[in-house]
C-alpha cells in the first residue's frame, strides 16, 4: 500500500486529481444534457443528439488532442485542452439561457475536446511509471471515475434551479470545476522524455493492425463502449420520459452505473495477474449478457439498477484490459499514431452507439435495443477465438 503512495506515482495521483474533477463534466452530461435539451426542443428522439454530438466530438478531437501533446508536451497540451473544456461548459450555459438548441449541441460537440483530454490522461498515467506499475498506475488513474460518477450529476442538480433557467447553472458549475482540475495540473511534473524533441518515425496503420494483440485491445475497447454507451445514453429518457421513474431515481442509476464502472479498478490489476487479460474480457462480456437480460425482462427502478451496475463492471473488465494490452503493442516511438489510431475507432464506435440510441428508443423501443446488444457481444467472442488462434500459428512458425 505505501508503495503507490511513493514519488514513483506522484505524477499518477496529480492525475487522478485532474481527472476526478474535469471528468465530472461527462456524467453530468449524461445524466441532464438530453433533460436540458428536450426543455428547448421537446423532442425525445432529438433529446439524445447533443450527448451523441460529444462523443462524435471527442472521436475527432482525438487526432487533436495527441497532435496538441505531441508538439506542446503533455503538461501543456493538456492544459490548453481543459481550457476548451471549459469555455464549452460557458457556452452550453449561455444556449440553454436563450434556449438556441444548435448553439447547446455546438457547446456538447466542443466538449469532446475535453472527454479526448481525459482518455489521453490514462496513457500520460502509464508513460509516467515503468512498465511493471503500469496496471497500478491504470488502475489509481480510473479511480478518478468514482469521484466523477458521484460529482458530476451532484452538480447537475445542485445548479438545476440556481437560475430562472433550468440547469443553467449546472454548467457554470461545471466550468468552475473544470478551473479546479486546471490549478491541480500547475503541479505534475513534466516528463523529461516529453521536453525533448521527438524524433520523425513513422509506422503505416496496417503494420499497428497485423498484430492480432493490438487488434484485440481495439475490438475490447470498442465494444466496451459500443454496448455501454447505447444502453446508457437512452437509460436516463427510458427511465423518466417512458417508464415515469422519478429524476431521483434516474440519478441514483446513472451514479451507481459510473460508479461500478470504476470501482472494479481497485481490484482488476489483481485479477488480471490472476487469470489473464483474455478471461476477464470474457467475464465483461458475461456480465454484459446478464445486463441484458434484466434489462430485457423488468423495467422497475431496481432492475434498471441491477442492469446498468452489472454494465458497468462489465465495461471496467474489457477497458481496462484493452487499456493496459496496447502499450505492449507498439513502440515507445510509435505512441503517438497508436494511440490515435486506438481511441479515434473506440470512439468512434461510442460515438455511434449514442446516436443511434435516442432514435433507437423512440422507434424500435427499449427491449429491441436491448437484444441488439448481443451483436457486439457475439463479434467480441468470435474476435478472441481468432486472437488465440493467430497467436497460436505465430508460435507454431517461430518453432
Amino acid at each position: 500500500m505505501k508503495h503507490i503512495f511513493s514519488k514513483t506515482f506522484y505524477n499518477v495521483w496529480i492525475l487522478f486529481v485532474v481527472g476526478s474533477f474535469s471528468a465530472s463534466v461527462l456524467p453530468l452530461m449524461h445524466t441532464i444534457s438530453s433533460l436540458a435539451a428536450n426543455n428547448i426542443i421537446q423532442s425525445v428522439s432529438y433529446a439524445t443528439f447533443p450527448i451523441s454530438l460529444m462523443i462524435i466530438g471527442t472521436a475527432i478531437s482525438v487526432v487533436f488532442a495527441t497532435f496538441s501533446m505531441k508538439h506542446l508536451g503533455r503538461k501543456r497540451g493538456l492544459m490548453f485542452l481543459l481550457s476548451t473544456g471549459l469555455c464549452a461548459c460557458l457556452l452550453a450555459a449561455y444556449a440553454l439561457d436563450i434556449e438556441n438548441f444548435y448553439l447547446f449541441s455546438l457547446a456538447a460537440f466542443l466538449l469532446g475536446a475535453l472527454n479526448a483530454t481525459i482518455h489521453q490522461m490514462r496513457f500520460v498515467a502509464l508513460e509516467a511509471v515503468k512498465e511493471i506499475n503500469h496496471a497500478t498506475a491504470a488502475a489509481i488513474f480510473m479511480s478518478s471515475g468514482i469521484v466523477a460518477a458521484f460529482l458530476g450529476p451532484e452538480i447537475g442538480f445542485m445548479g438545476k434551479d440556481i437560475f430562472e433557467v433550468e440547469f443553467k447553472g449546472s454548467f457554470i458549475l461545471a466550468a468552475i470545476i473544470v478551473a479546479i482540475s486546471m490549478i491541480s495540473l500547475c503541479l505534475f511534473n513534466e516528463l523529461k522524455k516529453e521536453i525533448k524533441n521527438i524524433k520523425k518515425t513513422k509506422t503505416s496503420t496496417s503494420k499497428l493492425l497485423s498484430n492480432p494483440i493490438f487488434v484485440l485491445a481495439l475490438a475490447s475497447g470498442s465494444t466496451s463502449y459500443l454496448v455501454m454507451s447505447f444502453i446508457m445514453v437512452g437509460t436516463p429518457l427510458s427511465m423518466h420520459e417512458i417508464h415515469g421513474h422519478s429524476l431521483e431515481s434516474t440519478k441514483w442509476v446513472i451514479q451507481s452505473h459510473i460508479a461500478a464502472m470504476f470501482l472494479p479498478t481497485f481490484i482488476t490489476p489483481f485479477l488480471t495477474k490472476l487469470f489473464g487479460f483474455r478471461k476477464l474480457i470474457n467475464l465483461g462480456l458475461m456480465l454484459f449478457t446478464l445486463a441484458s437480460l434484466i434489462g430485457f425482462y423488468g423495467s422497475s427502478v431496481s432492475s434498471f439498477w441491477f442492469q446498468l451496475v452489472l454494465l458497468g463492471v462489465g465495461w471496467n473488465f474489457l477497458f481496462f484490459s484493452a487499456t493496459t494490452i496496447l502499450p505492449q503493442t507498439y513502440a515507445p516511438k510509435h505512441k503517438f499514431k497508436a494511440q490515435t489510431l486506438n481511441d479515434t475507432i473506440v470512439l468512434s464506435f461510442q460515438a455511434l452507439a449514442a446516436l443511434s440510441a435516442g432514435f433507437a428508443l423512440h422507434f424500435l423501443g427499449w427491449d429491441m435495443m436491448i437484444i441488439f446488444c448481443a451483436i457486439p457481444i457475439l463479434a467480441m467472442l468470435m474476435m478472441l477465438i481468432w486472437e488465440r488462434k493467430s497467436v497460436s500459428n505465430s508460435r507454431s512458425e517461430r518453432v
